[in-house]
């Protein structure tokens, strides 16, 4: 009988609008489950001029360093992270066992993804400043909702201390089609609206698809419920270790 291979290094994408600290909750219940895991960090990836695209490939590449190439990896994306997931499948030389968006952007079908719809481009355009560069994310939106996202004041202050400003430029940006990228195992992991309508898109295209009922970043309220959703999500058991 061949052994089994080594377990799936999962690699933890967040959105380029928020930081790594909104996947630090996850990536330490999965070590704590025996799971190897980075997240890298995309905070400078809208530094300098476009294209910015292959600036998160390279991060990726980067904590992945010192990982053997032959060793397999699991990506994770949440949010705007996910339109990012199969052009960093194509640039990796570690074999990508499976692909999971997380309240997240799907590539589109066919063709260049936009970063952002155009009929959400016009309210960007009003928020941006005389730099070009819109508010932080967490600024954007009411403070009602804002703070229904955090389980604590420690936890929201960890996020938002570290959200970058990012250019107009970055949701203007398409990201290049990579043909037959999902010719691996692919999954949806759905918190709620407006995500809902991207799920059933998901599901559409011959994807499981979960539900860990939240709010857009449930990862940070119930980190356990998530990464055992993603466990399984990546072929592995959700109850491993516990």
């Amino acid at each position: 009988m061949t052994p089994p291979g080594p377990r799936p290094l999962l690699v933890l994408l967040h959105s380029p609008a928020v930081g790594p600290a909104t996947w630090r909750p996850v990536a330490a219940e999965l070590r704590a489950r025996g799971r190897e895991v980075r997240v890298p960090s995309l905070l400078d990836v809208a530094t300098g001029d476009p294209p910015y695209w292959p600036r998160v490939v390279t991060a990726v590449r980067t904590a992945l360093a010192g990982t053997p190439p032959r060793h397999p990896v699991a990506l994770v994306g949440h949010s705007n992270a996910g339109i990012f997931l199969p052009t960093v499948r194509a640039a990796l030389r570690h074999p990508v066992t499976a692909s999971v968006f997380v309240d997240a952007a799907l590539p589109a079908r066919s063709g260049p993804t936009p970063v952002a719809p155009r009929a959400h481009l016009p309210a960007l355009r009003n928020m941006a400043g005389p730099d070009g560069r819109l508010p932080r994310w967490t600024d954007r939106y009411d403070e009602v909702e804002v703070a229904a996202l955090f389980r604590d004041p420690s936890t929201r202050r960890a996020v938002v201390a570290e959200q970058p400003r990012l250019p107009l430029a970055y949701y203007t940006q398409r990201i290049p089609a990579v043909p037959g990228w999902d010719d691996h195992r692919c999954g949806y992991l759905l918190f709620g609206p407006p995500y809902d309508e991207v799920a059933a898109d998901a599901a559409g295209r011959g994807w499981p698809v979960l539900t860990v009922p939240g709010r857009h970043l449930h990862q940070l309220v119930d980190p356990a419920a998530v990464a055992t959703a993603v466990l399984t999500l990546t072929g592995g058991t959700g109850t491993a270790g516990r």
